[in-house]
C-alpha cells in the first residue's frame, strides 16, 4: 500500500505575502499621489492662499498711525513711509492710559509661561494613560476609557464655574495664578489627548512589546524605550494642536488668570481702544502673536506630517 507525500500547506504564508504585497502597493500608490505634479500644484496654491493674508497683515503692521485710516499699505509702500516703529511701540512702550495699557512684552512672556506647561502636562499624562489603557489590562478599563471619551462632549463652558470654585481661595487657592491656568488647560485637554494617543499606542505591534517583556523589561522600561520613541509623530502632532489652542485661548486664561498671568490674547482684544484710536497697533500685535506658533509648527512639521499619515498605508 503506497502513500503519497503531501506538500505542506502554504496558505497562511501565501495570505501574509498577499497582504504585505497589497500594503506595499497601497503605500506606493499613496506616495505617487502625494508627489504627482497635480498634488504639488495644489500644495503651492494652498500655500499661497494661506500666505497672502499673513503678508497683508505684516504690511499693515508697518503703516504709520497717522496714515492707517486713510491710505492702504501699498500706497504707503510707494511713498517709502513704512516703518517698524509700531512693533517697538507695542512691545516696549505704553500706549493710551499707562495704568491700563502697559507694553505687551510682559504678556508675550506670560503666553510662553502659560502655554509650555499647558502642553507638557496633558501630553505626558495622556501618554501614560494611553499606555495603561492599551497594554496594561485592569478591571473596568473599558468602562473608564469610554467615560474619558464621553467627556469630550461636555461643553467647556459648563465646567468653568465648578472648576473655578475648586481652584478658588476657599479651596486650592490657585485661581489667578499660573498654576490655576495650567490645571484648567490640562483638565480640558486630557480627554481628547488620551483618546488620540490611545488610538496610536494601541496599534504598536504586539510582537515588539512581547519581545521586550521576554527580555525582562518592565512597564516603565517599555514605556520610555519603546512606546515614547515609536509615538513621537503622534506626540508632536497633539502637542502642536494643544500649543495652538492654548496660545490662542482667551476664555480660560481670562477666567482662571489675573493681571499678572494674562497672555497676549487678552490685551489684544482691548488694544484698539474705545473709539479705535489705537487700531493701527492691532496688526503688529496680531503679527507678533503669530510668530511663535509659526516657529513651533515649522520646527515640528516633519513630525506633524508623519503623525497625520501614521497608519494611512497599513494593511
Amino acid at each position: 500500500m503506497s502513500t503519497s507525500m503531501q506538500p505542506p500547506i502554504q496558505q497562511p504564508v501565501t495570505e501574509d505575502k498577499d497582504r504585505a504585497g497589497k500594503a506595499t502597493s497601497r503605500s506606493k500608490k499613496a506616495k505617487e499621489n502625494l508627489t504627482s505634479p497635480w498634488a504639488t500644484a495644489a500644495a503651492i496654491v494652498i500655500a499661497m492662499v494661506w500666505t497672502i493674508p499673513t503678508i497683508a497683515l505684516f504690511m499693515n503692521a508697518l503703516v504709520p498711525g497717522d496714515r492707517y485710516r486713510t491710505d492702504p499699505w501699498w500706497t504707503v509702500l510707494g511713498d517709502g513711509e513704512l516703518t517698524f516703529e509700531n512693533f517697538d511701540y507695542v512691545l516696549f512702550n505704553s500706549f493710551g492710559d499707562s495704568s491700563t495699557a502697559p507694553p505687551l512684552l510682559a504678556n508675550v512672556i506670560n503666553s510662553i509661561v502659560v502655554t509650555v506647561p499647558s502642553v507638557v502636562f496633558p501630553v505626558v499624562l495622556a501618554m501614560m494613560a494611553a499606555y495603561a489603557f492599551a497594554w496594561i489590562p485592569f478591571k473596568g478599563s473599558n468602562f473608564l476609557f469610554v467615560m474619558i471619551f464621553a467627556l469630550q462632549v461636555v461643553p467647556l463652558q459648563l465646567a468653568l464655574i465648578p472648576l473655578l470654585r475648586i481652584l478658588g481661595p476657599e479651596n486650592l487657592g490657585l485661581a489667578g495664578e499660573f498654576g490655576g491656568v495650567w490645571i484648567a488647560h490640562t483638565i480640558f485637554a486630557l480627554p481628547l489627548c488620551v483618546f488620540l494617543l490611545h488610538n496610536f499606542v494601541s496599534h504598536i505591534p504586539r510582537e515588539v512589546l512581547e519581545a521586550a517583556r521576554v527580555d525582562g523589561a518592565s512597564h516603565t522600561q517599555m514605556f520610555f524605550r519603546i512606546i515614547i520613541p515609536l509615538s513621537l509623530p503622534a506626540i508632536a502632532s497633539i502637542a502642536i494642536f494643544q500649543f495652538l489652542w492654548v496660545w490662542n485661548d482667551l476664555l480660560v486664561s481670562a477666567v482662571f488668570g489675573s493681571n499678572r498671568t494674562y497672555p497676549l490674547t487678552y490685551p489684544i482684544s482691548n488694544l484698539a481702544g474705545d473709539y479705535g484710536q489705537y487700531a493701527y497697533l492691532v496688526p503688529p500685535a496680531a503679527f507678533i502673536s503669530m510668530i511663535i506658533p509659526l516657529i513651533v509648527f515649522f520646527s515640528l512639521q516633519r513630525y506633524f506630517v508623519r503623525g497625520l499619515l501614521a497608519g494611512s498605508t497599513k494593511g
